[in-house]
């Protein structure tokens, strides 16, 4: 393997785990944004809803900004741009300067999710072999450290801005230096056919025959991005809350399901590709949907705390492995214009964030939280029906599976 694979690789992987750090970084500190900018408890949803709204239409503008800009420029000038957004939220003190910082972090986020996970799938293809799980074990790696840090923060009673500038000092003349080695593949650079060109057409207008069948293709991967979403913003926004009111843990161990579900998806997708490769990636995300759906159910019939812990244990490695091969599938079924299909299937990762926890806090109002906690896991259950989507052949990476390597990296973002 070249060089520049493993440059491009590297610097793709830091992207990831920076990314993690910054994202950790806004969420885990929303009560003292909350604080800092007077922030009442019934406009605090409105902020925090503007947040994936704008990332979707960031995600939807990618699609057609990658017809004529590479991937790797996206990424480039979007990860600086997130970095001072959220460096801009530390440095305010006005409601009207908070809605600007949310509102560039939330445009500029949809690029970035997008053009990174265009970039990992195009070395995936490039590679032969499943990687995209690595890549989103750095970002987990990042959330874990972006929490810690946070957690220092507050617990030193450091203003946010404090908190935020050495971060970013760090961060972001490294992700300038990193992106000169970012590899774009050539299917994946935005340079599509003719013929791709005119079927990615047809995905948008929806109709025609062939329309009609990549929009079957692609639903299929939108539906369990929802879902696994779904589950994740569950776990980020009740475990606590369950934990302290429903099992009776006390409000220092009600901090803890989190952490391990971070500490899971880090090690569940740090193991990952290897399954992958071994099994296929149908096997992979069967039984990470199973595991999944386990935990849940454990988290329901919990008696106590510890077993509730071990349910959302149980979460974070069934749902790590959902999202990066639903990525790495679109990349699979549409090779041609796998650009156009990453954008748009990165907006139901929004869609499911938004949806996720206000459904369960609905739920749990109106039913009691044990129910509530069992309809995402049959939202992920749901996810076993699709999995037939993850493996088309004959791309399906995987033991006796594998494709040729190929010495053709693509072009290099250096000097673009």
């Amino acid at each position: 393997m070249t060089d520049v694979l493993r440059r491009g690789r590297a610097s793709l992987a830091f992207s990831f785990f920076a990314q993690g750090a910054t994202f950790a970084l806004l969420v885990t500190r929303i009560p003292a944004i909350q604080d800092r900018y007077g922030v009442s408890d019934a406009l605090l949803p409105a902020f925090l809803a503007a947040v994936p709204i704008l990332a979707g239409v960031g995600s939807v503008t990618t699609e057609q900004l990658v017809k004529r800009i590479r991937p790797s420029r996206l990424l480039r000038w979007s990860q600086p741009v997130v970095l001072l957004a959220l460096l801009g939220v530390g440095a305010g003190d006005r409601l009207v300067e908070l809605a600007v910082a949310l509102g560039a972090f939330g445009l500029a986020v949809g690029a970035l999710d997008a053009s990174m996970n265009m970039l990992g799938v195009s070395l995936q293809r490039t590679y032969g072999r499943s990687i995209m799980l690595g890549f989103h074990a750095t970002y987990s790696l990042g959330g874990i450290v972006g929490a810690s840090l946070a957690w220092v923060g507050a617990h030193w009673h450091l203003s946010l801005f404090v908190s935020y500038l050495p971060v970013v000092l760090v961060l972001l003349p490294a992700a300038l230096v990193g992106s000169r080695w970012y590899v774009d593949g050539g299917a994946a650079s935005g340079l599509e056919t003719d013929a791709d060109a005119g079927v990615d057409a047809e995905v948008g207008k929806g109709q025609g025959e062939s329309g009609a069948l990549v929009f079957r293709l692609l639903l299929p991967l939108c539906l369990v991005m929802t879902f696994a979403y779904i589950g994740d913003s569950t776990v980020s926004n009740w475990s606590a809350k369950y934990l302290q009111d429903v099992l009776g843990s006390s409000e220092q161990l009600a901090t803890v399901p989190y952490n391990v579900y971070m500490v899971m998806t880090l090690v569940g997708r740090a193991v990952g590709d290897f399954g992958v490769r071994r099994f296929g990636a149908v096997a992979v995300v069967r039984l990470g949907a199973v595991v999944a759906a386990l935990g849940f159910a454990v988290v329901a019939v919990a008696p106590g705390a510890w077993v509730g812990m071990l349910g959302f244990t149980l979460l974070g490695l069934g749902l790590c492995v959902l999202v990066p091969q639903t990525f790495a599938a679109a990349g699979r079924l549409f090779p041609g214009a796998s650009d156009a299909a990453i954008a748009r299937l990165n907006i139901f990762n929004y869609v499911g964030f938004l949806i996720g926890s206000p459904l369960v806090g609905a739920l749990g109002d109106a039913w009691n939280y044990r129910g509530a906690m069992l309809v995402p896991m049959v939202l992920v259950l749901a996810t076993l029906g699709y999995a037939r989507s993850f493996a088309p052949e004959p791309d399906r990476y995987g033991d006796g599976h594998e494709r040729p390597r190929t010495a053709d990296v693509g072009r290099g973002s250096n000097g673009l």
